[in-house]
């Protein structure tokens, strides 16, 4: 009963993971990985169009799939990073405290 549940499960994640693949149709006339920046840049030059932009990028991607990538990247070395100290904090104090507990005498 067990096996069969655990496929029932792999199955549904299997699934879970391709369905976006066959619902999400392309979009043809905006780029598919264009964030909220070149939105922000879209409203402040038609509420001010004489804006000039303080900085300018030190490096520009070569595409936005490049830009992505290095955003999901940045990401997930910030989770690990917080991860990896989080873990650490709470083996430390329960280490602490098992070391309190057993040196403790009452």
């Amino acid at each position: 009963m067990k096996k069969h549940q655990n496929l029932i499960l792999i199955m549904a994640v299997i699934i879970l993971a391709l369905l976006p693949l066959w619902i999400v149709e392309p979009v043809d006339d905006a780029e598919i990985f264009a964030g909220a920046d070149g939105e922000a840049m879209a409203a402040i030059t038609e509420i001010a169009p004489t804006y000039e932009p303080w900085l300018s990028p030190v490096w520009v991607p070569p595409s936005g799939e490049i830009e992505s990538l290095l955003f999901s990247l940045q990401a997930a070395l910030g989770g690990a990073f917080i991860g990896y100290y989080l873990g650490g904090s709470v083996a430390r104090a329960r280490a602490f405290r098992e070391l309190r507990g057993t040196t403790d005498v009452k």
